[in-house]
């Protein structure tokens, strides 16, 4: 299986620059995923296509404002820092432009000194370890200094930093949102819940290898990054109530579909858990839990449409983007969404 089985021919004024002020006024289209029809939708429509007792699997992360624009302390460059992984005692693993000017030993100051980093070490492709100084809370401080870390397709800037997060949005962590969540609003979620659909939160920290472009020609080759992910009690008997019952477990992203994808057992059951996933799915993966999907329109030869082609058959899935980009949808982040089932 290659990658380039997987391109598509896009548009760069499809590209969604802007969130919609309704966030749940965006498209949906319908994707079924045996015999690969389509229908147009507007996202609030969703609940049409919810039954009592399915059960919603949302993914609670926070995108934290993890992009910082510093300065060198010896010769006052711009450095600009991107908070990708947390670690202990103040250090966290970074991605660093320019990467030749953040050398072991540099130090960097932010926000004229109410933050300085210094450079500990190189890791695995180039990225930084920096152990961060400052008097106070770091995230009052980030979020202070900090700006939301948008993907490089999205140039304008945003004026609402919460329009990059969901409207459950729950634990920081974050380097890049859930972008599926971003169309529901309270009142739609109420409203699901009013139905008799059951909404379980999980947890997964979006980190920026989901959407580093895969560089191999053999789709197989590929490595993803290890992203942490957590599963309550709660959530896990949720989603094993709905499927024991022969209802539907639907995710809300990719993210929440890998989560509980890394998470069940040989037959498909959930416990409270947390743990570090690399799951990489793409065709011919046989799925545990997952019966649907909310999702975004992704980048072509993206690990993403990969996931979402080994749902619903890449013929199907490439199909339907070139229909899409015909119905001039929205696309990434802040564009459009379509529901498999």
């Amino acid at each position: 299986m290659k990658t380039s089985d997987f391109y598509y021919d896009l548009p760069e004024e499809l590209i969604a620059q802007d969130p919609l002020e309704d966030r749940s006024s965006s498209r949906l289209m319908m994707l079924d995923k045996e015999t690969g029809k389509t229908e147009h939708h507007v996202f609030r429509e969703i609940i049409d296509e919810l039954n009592p007792g399915d059960c919603l699997v949302i993914n609670d992360t926070k995108v934290i404002p993890a992009r910082l624009i510093g300065a060198k302390e010896d010769t006052g460059a711009k450095i600009e820092v991107l908070l990708l992984k947390r670690g202990a005692d103040d250090v966290w693993e970074t991605l660093v432009k320019p990467g030749k000017k953040a050398r072991p030993g540099a130090r960097i100051s932010f926000g004229d000194g109410l933050l300085v980093g210094e450079v500990m070490d190189v890791v695995e492709e180039g990225n930084r370890l920096i152990h961060f100084e400052y008097e106070g809370i770091f995230e009052e401080i980030l979020d202070q200094l900090g700006q939301m870390p948008l993907p490089p397709y999205i140039t304008h800037q945003l004026q609402d930093k919460d329009r990059y997060n969901t409207v459950y949005a729950v634990h920081s962590g974050s380097a890049a949102a859930p972008t599926a969540g971003l169309h529901f609003t309270p009142e739609l979620l109420e409203e699901i819940r009013a139905k008799g659909v059951e909404i379980a939160p999980v947890t997964l920290h979006v980190g920026l290898g989901t959407f580093r472009p895969v560089k191999v020609d053999d789709v197989e080759h590929h490595h993803m990054h290890s992203e942490f992910y957590m599963i309550t009690e709660e959530s896990a008997q949720k989603i094993n109530h709905a499927k024991e019952a022969g209802h539907r477990v639907i995710c809300v992203g990719t993210t929440s579909c890998r989560t509980i994808e890394s998470a069940a057992d040989e037959n498909g059951r959930l416990k409270e858990c947390s743990g570090w996933t690399e799951i990489f799915i793409y065709p011919g993966y046989q799925f545990k839990i997952l019966d649907a999907l909310i999702t975004n329109f992704h980048l072509p030869e993206s690990t993403l449409i990969m996931l979402v082609s080994a749902l619903a058959g890449k013929e199907h899935v490439m199909a339907a983007y070139e229909e899409a980009v015909k119905e001039r949808y929205r696309f990434f982040s802040f564009g459009d969404a379509m529901f498999i089932e």
